[in-house]
This record gives C-alpha cells, structure tokens and sequence, in this order.
C-alpha cells in the first residue's frame, strides 16, 4: 500500500440526514503499516424506532440495539479509537458528517483528511453503470456475505481500495492522495424543558406512543416531532367556560 496507516470506516445509520437520523452501527479497522492492526465493531442504540426500510435494507432490527451502547458512548470509543489518523471510505463524507454531527454536540473536535473509494472508482472507471460499493465488489468479484452491515463494508472496501491501487495508483498517483473533509456542522443544543412539557402534553392529550426518550431530543428534534404530532392529529384544544 502506498498510503500504509488510516482507519476504514463505514455506518449503518436510520437514515440519510444526520440532523434528523440516528447512527446504528459503527465498523472501522485500523491500517498501520499496511496491515490491519486493530477493530472496532459495536452497534449503537438509536433511542428511536428503526424505520421498516433500514431493518430490511440492514437486517437490524430494534430488539439488536436495545442493549447496545448510546451514541454517546460508542462515538467517543470511536474517537479514541480513531486518533490522530486520516479515514478511508466508500462515500466517506456520508459517513463523516454523522460522525461530526455527533462530535460538535459533545463539545469534541473532529477534522480529517480522508481517502474515497467512491472517488478514485469514479475518476478510473467512469463508463461503468454504477460505482456502488455493491456493483464495483460485483465487478472485481469481492465476495459480499453481509450487505449493509458496517464490519463487512468495511472490509469490502478495503479490499476494493487495494484493487484500485494495485491497478492505478502507479499511473495516477493523485488519485490516492488523503484531502481534507470539509463540513461544517454547528453544535445542537438539547429540547428545552418548555418543549419537553408540551410535547409530553400532546402525547397525552392525543393518547399516542412515541417511543423517543425525551432526554434524547435535541431542540430541532422536539420541534421537528411537535409540528408532526400537530400536523396529523392537532393542538390542544382548550374549554371555554
């Protein structure tokens, strides 16, 4: 290899929007002079339902994440883990933008240079249909056993980093090249106790479940799940003498 030291990462995550979702799963190894020295696996519990589409697309389901770490907890442990070395992903911005996200809400600094599978596929094979790490594993023939599960992208990508380099980074050493990764997040500050009142007087009022610890809401998440309440099933109404 010639970049030899950085940490493969890859999420599972509820969804798109790390805002509004949630991390699942973290998978990330440890490349130290070229070889894996280190893991670090853990699910993570979102403190929300996961949504039908992510447990059929991952396979995790909520019983899985129930008695997993908070994200708290394991992106800390990441952190740690992670140190001072730069990262390698499939679409890593995806991914580092949920782990900024969670870093600037605990007060933590996270800035890294970053290798992209994603972009040098694109860059060295731009007529193939798709550059996803499904079809570029099809089309280099690297078995995929776990689709959508961190640890096994993780390793999925890895093995494609290594063919790509093998077969370019002689020709196009620019393409292997770490960069900074560039986002911007600011720091969210949690639901206030006023919106933590109303919204557990909606929740009664209406007699619905909402199954979102209210210490796990942010200010934009309460609001976010106020207005939907509002929307579908209305304020409260108050009697008039």
């Amino acid at each position: 290899m010639i970049n030899r030291n950085f940490v493969v990462l890859d999420l599972e995550t509820t969804g798109l929007t790390p805002k509004k979702d949630r991390i699942l799963e973290i998978g990330a190894v440890k490349i130290q002079d070229g070889r894996i020295t280190e893991t670090y696996e853990t699910f993570v519990n979102p403190m929300i339902g996961i949504p039908p589409t992510i447990t059929k697309l991952t396979g995790i389901t909520d019983k899985m994440v129930e008695n997993a770490p908070d994200n708290t907890t394991a992106v800390t442990g990441f952190l740690e883990f992670c140190g001072d070395l730069p990262l390698l992903g499939h679409n890593i911005s995806f991914d580092y933008r949920f782990i900024k996200h969670s870093a600037v809400n605990l007060g933590l600094s996270f800035e890294k240079e970053a290798l992209d599978t994603l972009h040098i596929a694109r860059c060295a094979l731009p007529d193939l249909e798709s550059r996803s790490l499904e079809y570029l594993c099809s089309y280099y023939g690297i078995s995929r056993e776990n689709a959508h599960r961190a640890m096994d992208d993780v390793m999925e990508t890895l093995e494609l980093y290594i063919r790509l380099e093998t077969e370019y980074a002689g020709s196009h050493p620019e393409w292997f090249r770490f960069v900074p990764l560039i986002c911007k997040m600011k720091r969210e500050n949690p639901a206030t106790a006023a919106q933590r009142k109303y919204l557990e007087d909606l929740i009664r009022y209406h007699r619905i479940t909402v199954n979102v610890p209210m210490e796990s809401l942010t200010k934009n998440e309460a609001s976010r799940l106020i207005d939907g309440i509002i929307l579908n099933y209305g304020r409260i109404e108050t009697r008039r003498k």
